[in-house]
């Protein structure tokens, strides 16, 4: 039986590419590595190299797509913190900040309303869904501390 071996991309709809492509290319990092004429439709990835798109973002000014999510892991708990300073400082609606055990997660919504989450893999072994809020803003010890404090459990 086949299955697949992961997420290849999402695209979703934009009203206005201009602020969405500074959103996901200038801030959060991904590389445009195609687009259409007029931004139309324009292509992004994180690893151009390996994944030619892992978004894509199509114009259309009568439809929005209220995505559920579009998740972005990133390297380490101080890109987390980073991130989640510059959240702040440009004034993006955060939604929760959250300890899922395996994952520390900042989910907030893109300059269109689209709930995005960056988020850091902790190492640790939880059963999902569990989500527990925390606050980014803490010194990184005491982020660390909240995981030393979590038993090692099984998965469901």
């Amino acid at each position: 039986m086949p299955t697949v071996t992961g997420l290849g991309h999402v695209g979703i709809y934009v009203k206005d590419p201009e602020p969405m492509i500074e959103f996901y290319s200038t801030f959060l990092g991904m590389t445009v590595s195609d687009r259409a004429a007029g931004d139309d439709i324009v292509f992004l990835s994180t690893r151009p190299e390996e994944e030619h798109h892992e978004l894509v973002l199509m114009r259309d000014e009568a439809r929005h797509s209220d995505a559920q999510q579009i998740s972005f892991t990133v390297d380490s708990l101080a890109d987390l913190r980073a991130f989640y300073a510059q959240i702040n400082e440009r004034g993006y609606l955060i939604d929760r900040v959250v300890s899922h055990g395996n994952a520390f997660g900042c989910y907030f919504f893109d300059p269109e309303g689209n709930r995005v989450e960056v988020y850091w893999h902790t190492g640790k072994n939880w059963p999902q869904p569990y989500g527990e809020s925390i606050d980014l803003g803490l010194p990184e010890e005491d982020l660390l501390a909240i995981l030393e404090r979590m038993p090692e459990v099984p998965t469901r």
